[in-house]
């Protein structure tokens, strides 16, 4: 269930060196603008008069998915001098927006994906592969670009990760984690219920596939611990957001209306909430 939850967390953080090489690219700093996310959508969809009702309706609500904003920072930060590693990449780079893969993955130097699962060697997108745990990965190359999308909360041993990215992050480097809320009611559930109840919650709600669902730890999934593992290994802490995840229900016209409608409704003056710091 960890895909899914009614708010996400996301960080960038600068490599142990950065303040030597001066200040992170303002890129880094703040979220994507309405321009940069209207252009992820129509990468991902094309005309978007011409799409499903599902993406019209976000579209009306003016609500952008925590996935679209992750597409729409790394889409800024990957240049043609990116050396890029994806950690936990799986079979795929980016799931909903493979056609924005293709392109970060044509338009950078070097991508380099690394997942304990076999199903990394179906990634069409990596230029390189490594079928081991991050906590473990060792090689001579260094990286200007670090991506977690989805992966902080199944790792078991984040300072023994946070540690390798350190050794492997070039100086100037940034680290960017996509993950979910530690505390957010979706994420307790996932942690208090067994794995079988996560694979029928999924396919129920998201039609997601039982092999790409798995256990989950939580131990780097607040502001707090994030900042901790980073803090610890000499990083430079750049940016922090939390995003709304209103994707519950996204296969339920009637449904999906009425988790938008209460995300709008907490968003008016009286309800308003403070989304990123």
């Amino acid at each position: 269930m960890p895909d899914r939850s009614s708010s996400l967390a996301g960080g960038v953080a600068a490599s142990p060196n950065a303040l030597q090489q001066g200040s992170p690219p303002l890129a880094a700093k703040r979220l994507p603008t309405k321009r940069e996310l209207i252009r992820v959508l129509r990468w991902k969809h094309g005309r978007l008069t011409k799409c499903g009702w599902g993406v019209r309706l976000r579209r009306r609500f003016g609500y952008f998915t925590p996935a679209e904003y992750y597409e729409a920072l790394v889409a800024k930060l990957v240049t043609p001098e990116t050396s890029w590693l994806d950690v936990g990449c799986g079979r795929d780079l980016m799931p909903q927006n493979r056609r924005l893969a293709g392109m970060l993955s044509t338009r950078c130097a070097f991508l380099l994906g690394v997942d304990p699962d076999p199903a990394i060697f179906e990634n069409e997108f990596v230029h390189a592969r490594a079928n081991e745990p991050i906590e473990s990965f060792c090689c001579e190359r260094t990286f200007s670009l670090v991506t977690l999308q989805m992966v902080a909360e199944h790792l078991h041993d984040p300072e023994g990760a946070v540690a390798n990215l350190a050794k492997l992050l070039r100086p100037g480097g940034m680290v960017v984690v996509y993950t979910v809320n530690r505390w957010s009611p979706t994420s307790i559930a996932a942690f208090l219920t067994p794995q079988w109840v996560h694979h029928v919650a999924k396919k129920v709600l998201w039609g997601s596939k039982k092999e790409d669902t798995y256990a989950v730890a939580y131990r780097m999934n607040t502001k707090r611990r994030l900042s901790q593992l980073f803090c610890a290994e000499g990083f430079q802490s750049v940016s922090f957001h939390y995003l709304p995840d209103c994707r519950c229900f996204a296969r339920f016209r009637v449904l999906h209306f009425l988790e938008l409608s209460g995300w709008k409704f907490l968003l008016t003056p009286a309800f308003s909430l403070n989304h990123c710091e």
